[in-house]
């Protein structure tokens, strides 16, 4: 594949790497300052750039028939303008808010947990999770992804950000290190307590998840997630 990286920071590179290490071309290194952007050297764009540039790139990409991957969050409130410039346009595309595998499958885990615990009132869930101190949006899209599921499988009606969520299920953000991503999900009665729990060691499995969800994406047509790419029912 011939591979246009809109964004190229930390994850940027990493992606670099790994399409390299896989035999994909790297045609494009695109930041916000890059013009004259041609389109036609590409047959897939992946967007890890920054939240205000996310949806002029996916926009262009889909408006010039590349099917695009993005895994930048902080600007999904086009993400409906973007799922209908992809069917105006017969393009492909996915948004995920986190591209790794095994989150992808602790997402899956998160969203049978809050079936099986849909009637244990006397539990109350809340989520924390940790990111390195670069980190720009807080919570993580990955936290909000974590928190939806939860709300769409239980009494919950919303989440808030913060110890003071009151009847809201509650998300604890923190800025710390280095950090690559910790996510834990608990359940809290007054007599135990559930915990399931994701953290990332390095950003190798983000990239590899962006290139793999490339790969798949390639021949198809539409919007589409992770849970398509990894078959995930």
């Amino acid at each position: 594949m011939r591979i246009a990286l809109f964004g190229y920071g930390k994850m940027g590179k990493k992606i670099e790497k790994i399409a390299l290490e896989r035999n994909h071309t790297v045609v494009a290194k695109i930041d916000i300052d890059t013009k004259n952007i041609d389109y036609n050297t590409m047959d897939i764009a992946i967007d890890f750039s920054k939240p205000e540039a996310a949806f002029e790139n996916i926009k262009s990409c889909l408006t010039h028939k590349v099917p695009v991957i993005s895994g930048t969050t902080g600007w999904l409130e086009n993400y409906t303008e973007a799922v209908e410039l992809c069917k105006k346009n017969d393009g492909a595309f996915i948004y995920a808010s986190n591209f790794s595998l095994g989150v992808n499958i602790f997402f899956e885990l998160n969203r049978y947990l809050a079936k099986l615990m849909a009637g244990q009132e006397e539990y109350k869930v809340s989520i924390e999770e940790t990111h390195h101190i670069h980190k720009l949006d807080a919570p993580s899209g990955t936290a909000i992804s974590l928190a939806e599921d939860v709300i769409d499988n239980s009494a919950y009606k919303d989440w808030k950000l913060g110890k003071s969520a009151n009847n809201a299920l509650q998300i604890e953000s923190f800025r710390e290190g280095e950090d690559f991503g910790t996510h834990e999900v608990k359940y809290q009665a007054k007599v135990d307590e559930i915990t399931i729990k994701h953290k990332a060691h390095n950003r190798d499995g983000f990239a590899l998840g962006a290139v793999i969800a490339a790969e798949w994406l390639l021949t198809k047509k539409g919007v589409f997630t992770m849970k398509d790419v990894l078959n995930l029912g």
